[in-house]
């Protein structure tokens, strides 16, 4: 009988510092995953200070301090119909104040009404952006539209004869960077890189009553390039070598085509006039590239590797 409460006591005293070493032994592997998760983060923190990498945004706007609503209501082959103005609640709907939502008609060699008409949609965005802007294929049906046919994805073809390769940017990695001419300045403006192959989603819609069709179409201005699809402005604008990030939708829709094509190429032709003027109105990502704007670009004293697309 007194062997038991011995045993019983043995028993005690092992439970306790086994209790107290795995204690121990908790601690330390803390501690070691505290230091080994330290030192992870530390060396993740150098090597994206080494690669540039800019995991925050900042916010950029054009060097000319121009907004969309300051596009000309004239361009040599459209007269602005109509001037739509968001109220304070729409505006905060859009998600921004620099926007543009014009009628324009289009007009022949000697100023006649062509019968043809169209709105041109434009929306600016800059800084950490969590969503993309709206598209048609949420807000006419939002609107009360209904879908009259397949989202299309459309070759823009654009009059490229007019445009010009910059002759700053003979070897860009991205392939030649062309210029269109602001008409009324005269002078020279860059346009997207990518623009000879600029694509946009073209999608028909008809009122409920079944009476009327409007094909509308967009694509996305970001960072110096151009996309289609409001799924790839991240890749575009959010590049992890960039310190800045911009887009801009612009959206065309009209009444007065029966076809994907035919928006496509009415898009062309009026971006054919106001491309520049466009592109006035968001930053030059060249500019921005090299550091030479804005003044407090974080570029302005780095080394640029002119090899490396991410870095131009």
């Amino acid at each position: 009988m007194s062997a038991a409460p011995a045993n019983a006591s043995v028993h005690t005293v092992l439970s306790e510092t086994e209790v107290r070493a795995r204690r121990r032994n908790f601690v330390v592997a803390g501690l070691v995953a505290l230091v080994v998760l330290t030192t992870c983060a530390a060396t993740l923190g150098a090597i994206i200070r080494s690669l540039r990498f800019q995991l925050t945004k900042l916010p950029i706007n054009p060097e000319s301090g121009l907004k969309f609503h300051t596009l000309p209501e004239e361009f040599p082959g459209w007269r602005m119909v109509t001037n739509d103005v968001m109220s304070a609640e729409g505006m905060a709907e859009l998600g921004t104040d620099n926007y543009v939502s014009r009628w324009y008609k289009q007009v022949g060699p000697d100023g006649e009404d062509t019968g043809v008409v169209v709105q041109l949609h434009c929306a600016y965005y800059t800084g950490m952006i969590d969503t993309v802007p709206h598209v048609p294929e949420r807000c006419m049906v939002g609107g009360g539209m209904e879908y009259a046919g397949q989202t299309q994805v459309m070759k823009v073809p654009l009059n490229l004869a007019r445009l010009t390769p910059d002759p700053d940017m003979p070897d860009d990695p991205r392939g030649t960077i062309l210029m269109g001419r602001n008409n009324r300045t005269n002078s020279r403006v860059r346009l997207p890189f990518g623009v000879q192959n600029l694509e946009m989603m073209v999608t028909p819609f008809r009122d409920q009553s079944a009476k009327s069709t409007l094909y509308a179409g967009y694509f996305f201005v970001a960072n110096g390039g151009v996309v289609a699809s409001a799924n790839d402005v991240r890749l575009l604008a959010f590049k992890l070598s960039d310190d800045y990030a911009y887009y801009a939708k612009v959206q065309f829709l009209s009444p007065s085509v029966d076809s994907a094509e035919g928006l496509a190429a009415l898009a062309a032709s009026m971006l054919d006039e106001i491309f520049p003027d466009l592109m006035v109105r968001v930053p030059d990502w060249v500019s921005v590239e090299e550091g030479r704007y804005p003044p407090d670009n974080p570029r302005r004293n780095r080394p640029i590797a002119s090899a490396d697309p991410q870095a131009r």
